[in-house]
């Protein structure tokens, strides 16, 4: 679906609306590279106020425990 929409406006960002688990963390980040476009929000929750911005070091922490 993302696909059909191209021509994307200079200020273009991903938000994953709702972050379950690192599978649907994965799927954000190859949709995100496939668009040339960076990933700016995820959804922690069922609010509005739970957006909170993207942090990549802690994504790849919570995929590769030490």
């Amino acid at each position: 679906m993302s696909t059909r929409f191209g021509g994307w406006p200079e200020q273009a960002y991903v938000v994953l609306a709702k972050l379950d688990g690192s599978a649907k963390g994965g799927a954000v980040l190859a949709v995100a590279a496939s668009l040339g476009l960076p990933v700016k929000l995820v959804g922690l929750g069922e609010g509005l106020d739970d957006l909170q911005p993207f942090d990549p070091r802690q994504f790849v922490d919570a995929l590769l425990p030490a």
